[in-house]
């Protein structure tokens, strides 16, 4: 199968290695990936920042980038949610037939990397290896909007090594929300606490996510502490093996 990979702004901009990551497994698995270089920004900040119709062009974007894909990938549960179920919000308020039809079509060929794997391909081992004790935070777009329900836990457990430990109170938000987290940052910083401390009890050596935003949270609050904890997207264990990360 060609895989079109859409990376997202996000971890185009700060955390390559996820993106990299996901082409590996990928490949490893018998497909080829093809990354579209006119890509940006699928319009989720403004969008959900209250800037609907500033969002518009970027949907139009991202419909004509990925429109003749076979199969759209990305490594970010929140980006994948905003096209699946907020394009054609975007289409109705456009008031363009047009646009609303194309993003019908595209909508049903973009997955978040696990339910692409699980539900799309049936499959849960992709040979990796990661001897390390790791907890799965399930991040709220994912949980909540996309439900890919224990995809990520089927792909962990059969990651070889890893001791994977369940994180307490898993289901609540880390409080980062995107310009949530700077609008309100009192509360965020409260919900990030308290996530903390539950990643914290599980003596865990990394917090792992299929989303590097609320990770990019976690992570930063982990680090301040010096809790000696690390914070890895999903793609990035199973793209390691025993002979190395991209083998």
């Amino acid at each position: 199968m060609r895989v079109s990979l859409f990376i997202t702004c996000f971890n185009d901009s700060i955390f390559p290695q996820t993106g990299r990551a996901v082409v590996s497994i990928l490949e490893r698995l018998g497909h080829s990936v093809d990354f579209p270089m006119d890509q940006t920004c699928c319009g989720q900040m403004h969008y959900n920042t209250g800037f609907q119709r500033e969002a518009i062009p970027l949907i139009r974007r991202f419909v004509e980038i990925f429109q003749s894909a076979e199969v759209v990938v990305s490594p970010s549960a929140s980006c994948v949610g905003m096209v699946r179920h907020m394009y054609h919000h975007a289409a109705e308020l456009a008031g363009d037939a047009k646009l609303a039809e194309a993003v019908a079509a595209i909508g049903p060929k973009v997955f978040e990397l696990s339910e692409f794997l699980v539900n799309k391909l049936g499959v849960e081992d992709v040979g990796a290896y990661y001897p390390h004790r790791v907890t799965y935070h399930p991040t709220c777009h994912s949980l909540r909007m996309l439900r890919v329900g224990d995809a990520p836990l089927k792909l962990l457990r059969a990651v070889r090594g890893i001791d994977l430990v369940e994180l307490p109170r898993a289901e609540e938000c880390c409080g980062f929300g995107g310009t949530f987290a700077v609008k309100n940052a009192d509360t965020s910083m409260a919900m990030l606490g308290d996530k903390i401390r539950c990643v914290l009890d599980t003596r865990a050596e990394v917090c792992v996510s299929a989303d590097n935003s609320c990770l990019m949270h976690i992570g930063g609050g982990l680090h301040r502490q010096r809790a000696g904890v690390g914070a890895i997207h999903l793609a990035e264990i199973l793209a390691s093996t025993e002979e190395g990360v991209h083998s």
